[in-house]
């Protein structure tokens, strides 16, 4: 199994890199928890594709576009669990975000039913969204 979650979780990041919408919706459960880190305005638990998708397009919104995974390093696998090592980057006016990351993601019958996200530097990243 930890090959074909490395696959979708694959997928997944094509989708996010591409702004692929059609796809992420076919990948994300319903009911998809996800666990955003920090202290700024999209902090917190996110219940339900609807509401993920709401957080996602206010920081589009926030970064004008400019939020983006630009790089993912390596994708590891074990059992249901497919962790993440990626570089992610913004612009929000005249402050740039640049650094690493791990996501982890929880995939159950070919869908991402849970994501976790860790900041290279939490500080840096709630300072740009604005806690």
């Amino acid at each position: 199994m930890t090959s074909t979650n490395i696959d979708i979780a694959g997928t997944y990041f094509q989708a996010v890199q591409t702004g692929d919408m059609a796809t992420l919706g076919e990948l994300l459960d319903e009911a998809i928890v996800w666990h955003q880190p920090g202290a700024n305005q999209f902090s917190g638990e996110h219940k339900g594709q609807g509401a993920v998708f709401q957080m996602l397009g206010g920081m589009m919104e926030a970064s004008r576009g400019t939020f983006a995974i630009d790089k993912i390093h390596s994708l590891m696998g074990n059992g249901d669990l497919v962790a993440a090592t990626i570089h992610f980057t913004g612009r929000r006016g005249d402050t740039s975000l640049a650094m690493d990351g791990v996501d982890l993601l929880r995939i159950q019958n070919g869908k991402i039913t849970e994501m976790w996200l860790f900041s290279g530097d939490q500080n840096a990243e709630d300072a740009f969204w604005d806690r």
